[in-house]
């Protein structure tokens, strides 16, 4: 790191990698990506950034290197990869920003101390807007003075807050996200009841917003994805679905009770079994809307 200008290597250029990655070039920094995507590492050359079509190369150059990878499979494919462990180098921090699975942060966590490698777990929420207007919420995990040296690279992207030890970042994203898709299902069945009465949905957002029934769902992806039947949030559905397997999940392993959590998970499996793969989350409105008779 040279000052204020850091090396990152941006592994995973996809809806959210590319306008994070180019976050850090207006900031400043020197930014590197990597992904399997030859069309994805060109978008970012034309925006000011470095391409690198192999993994030892983008990693052997950085200071940093921020995984914006699916889910936890591909990021134990990606840091086990022999291309990627050739690149590792002292000193080194692994930024995951993805949704990954807690425990299975925290065990890859250890295997990296192991060899000098500082893992942070930084997720994020605001959706693709928020990547490309740096508002995005970072739920950082990680020891204190691990993050205070990321912290120059994670400031263009949004509001940091420090969730605790690493791991718990990954935690706290998949539970907002079981709350952002069990409002956003209760949100969708009150606003067809509305509807079916005869209420304009837009005077219900209204009244909504403007009292207890207020959330992300009515704030957000109603009025900007739904009503607009756009359905372009940019998160696709399955991947909600996945964070509320992963919240589900951990409930499971703590022994906490999670009924409404587990039923909730198996309704979004029921969308997601008729729905096209690529179908963004807010289609779940169309979908509950299309069953009603």
């Amino acid at each position: 790191m040279t000052g204020d200008t850091t090396t990152v290597a941006f592994i995973g250029l996809g809806n959210m990698g590319i306008p994070m990655a180019l976050q850090l070039i207006a900031a400043g920094h020197r930014v590197a990506g990597y992904d399997v995507s030859a069309d994805a590492r060109a978008a970012l050359v034309t925006q000011g950034g470095i391409a690198s079509d192999n993994l030892t190369e983008v990693v052997a150059g950085a200071d940093i290197v921020i995984l914006m990878l699916p889910n936890s499979d591909i990021v134990t494919q990606v840091t086990s990869d022999p291309e990627f462990q050739a690149g590792l180098h002292a000193d080194l921090f692994v930024i995951d920003m993805g949704s990954s699975e807690p425990m299975v942060t925290r065990a890859l966590a250890e295997h990296l101390a192991g060899i000098g490698i500082t893992l942070i777990d930084a997720p994020v929420s605001g959706g693709v807007r928020g990547a490309a207007s740096g508002t995005l919420t970072i739920m950082v995990g990680g020891s204190g003075p691990a993050v205070d040296r990321v912290q120059n690279v994670l400031t263009p992207l949004g509001r940091i807050v420090r969730t605790g030890p690493v791991g718990s970042g990954h935690v706290v994203k998949a539970l907002n996200n079981l709350l952002s898709a069990t409002h956003l299902w209760a949100t969708s069945e009150a606003m067809l009841v509305g509807e079916r009465f005869g209420v304009d949905p837009k005077v219900m957002l209204d009244v909504l917003n403007g009292s207890s029934g207020r959330s992300g769902s009515t704030e957000n992806k109603w009025p900007n994805f739904i009503l607009s039947e756009t359905y372009d949030s940019g998160f696709g559905l399955r991947l909600m679905l996945k964070d509320m397997r992963i919240a589900n999940a951990l409930a499971v392993e703590l022994g906490v009770p999670n009924e409404l959590g587990d039923f909730a998970a198996e309704r979004w499996a029921d969308a997601a079994e008729d729905l096209p793969s690529t179908a963004d989350h807010t289609e779940i409105a169309h979908w509950i809307a299309s069953r009603a008779h």
